[in-house]
């Protein structure tokens, strides 16, 4: 994820449901981009943690967010992620899945668990 030589990698928050697969037209609204650090995770025993992630002051867009994807330090897309408030089974919590323009994003915790094949 922290492949690249630009900026830090980015999760941007989106309206819609999950695409089946990456790569394809993304239909949904972007809604909030968020900073991680350089290296963006850690993983110990298959379980992925995403280092701090720096609040978006100011959402590009109004509505309901409903995935995530983290974008690398080049912009090439790296992964999709399921979110959900806080307490919730998403792979992002956030402090509300509704967004306003201009209002504050905040991730509260990211953790993925790589399960067996």
């Amino acid at each position: 994820m922290a492949a690249g030589t630009a900026a830090n990698p980015k999760i941007q928050i989106y309206t819609g449901s999950l695409p089946a697969a990456m790569g394809g037209t993304i239909a949904g609204t972007l809604l909030a981009e968020l900073e991680t650090t350089a290296g963006a995770a850690t993983e110990s025993g298959g379980t992925i943690t995403f280092d701090a992630i720096e609040n978006d002051a100011s959402a590009n867009n109004t509505g309901t967010a409903g995935w995530a994807r983290v974008i690398d330090r080049d912009g090439a897309e790296a992964l999709y992620l399921s979110v959900s408030v806080t307490g919730g089974s998403g792979d992002l919590k956030l402090n509300t899945l509704s967004i306003e323009a201009g209002g504050p994003v905040a991730i509260t915790s990211a953790t993925i668990t790589v399960g067996a094949a």
